[in-house]
């Protein structure tokens, strides 16, 4: 058993990432936190499919070998980074714009501030 968790080791730390960013992002008030658990969760996606195109004695795919390494998981990667970089900061500049107003990062304050100021309007 411990040979297969060792051999599979980046498939489950990547599981294990994903499941303390989720339930980082289900359980925690706080939306920085909840910004760092979906990170946690692209970066375990990122893990995952850099590990499905890894091939042990592969090499890169311009040399001519029996083996070689899919490029295409690593492209995928690379944009991927890309798009959660942009989210982050896209998620991060809401955030700070909700403390503007709010004076809190907690989603309950916040949630219950703004049914208040419906309420009096």
């Amino acid at each position: 058993m411990l040979e297969i968790l060792v051999e599979q080791r980046f498939y489950v730390t990547a599981v294990l990432l994903f499941s303390i960013g989720f339930a980082t992002l289900l359980l925690h008030p706080n939306l920085i936190k909840k910004i760092i658990g979906l990170n946690l969760m692209d970066t375990a996606v990122f893990l995952f499919l850099a590990a499905m195109g890894y091939v042990n004695g592969g090499k890169a795919p311009m040399v001519e070998a029996a083996a070689y390494i899919n490029p295409v998981p690593g492209g995928l990667v690379l944009t991927g980074i890309v798009v959660a970089v942009s989210t982050t900061a896209l998620f991060l500049a809401l955030t700070h714009r909700l403390y503007q107003k709010y004076h809190s990062v907690n989603l309950d304050v916040i949630l219950m501030l703004a049914r208040r100021g419906t309420e009096e309007e």
